[in-house]
């Protein structure tokens, strides 16, 4: 079971398969389950403890930072999240980073984004789309098409308690698609990434 992954001088954990969303260019559905040359299903989700032994069996000052981003939404895991980071802030002090579909909020039932603070220094949020409509054609998320106004908004409730907030899009959006979305995150105050589709 791979619950962590290098990739270049970062350590990736992988913490879940479940997702809010089920998008259709998601790699999950693409390929059998392998990404980078590596199965990232989980044959169950790892506790806190498994997480950070895997972690601490790492050389873990080779890598540059913790990045949260698997087969799945981490964010379906706040909590866990927020447990595994303190200990990783308080052992190690290295940049951590959470890769999310900005359901968070969503999936708490509360803004969650305070909780954050000092804890996270990054979050790269998967918008995908110029709007509601487009974004859950493409997105299919559970929570409809309030799941585009949510995610943005917490792209700016973010801004408040983390230094980098980007907003990504995938490079197959036709480019005046990808002004668009570029405009909204100039709007909201938060940095922006066209991600590379890899199929």
């Amino acid at each position: 079971m791979t619950i962590t992954y290098e990739w270049g001088d970062s350590l990736y954990i992988n913490i879940t398969n479940r997702c809010t969303n089920n998008c259709t260019f998601c790699v999950r559905n693409n390929q059998e389950g392998i990404s980078r040359g590596m199965n990232l299903w989980l044959e169950r989700e790892p506790t806190v403890s498994e997480v950070l032994a895997d972690i601490q069996a790492r050389d873990i000052y080779k890598y540059r930072e913790f990045v949260f981003c698997g087969y799945g939404e981490p964010m379906l895991r706040t909590y866990d999240i927020i447990e595994i980071c303190r200990y990783l802030k308080n052992a190690y002090n290295m940049s951590i980073r959470i890769n999310t579909n900005g359901h968070a909020n969503l999936i708490c039932g509360q803004d969650i984004t305070s909780q954050l603070a000092g804890l996270v220094d990054a979050v790269s949020i998967s918008m995908n789309a110029k709007n509601s409509k487009e974004y859950q054609e493409l997105c299919q998320s559970d929570y409809g098409e309030k799941a585009y106004e949510a995610m943005l908004a917490f792209a700016a409730k973010c801004k408040k308690y983390i230094p980098q907030v980007v907003l990504s899009v995938v490079d197959v959006m036709p480019d005046d698609n990808i002004q668009s979305c570029r405009e909204i995150a100039n709007r909201i105050g938060v940095d922006f990434r066209v991600r590379h589709y890899q199929s």
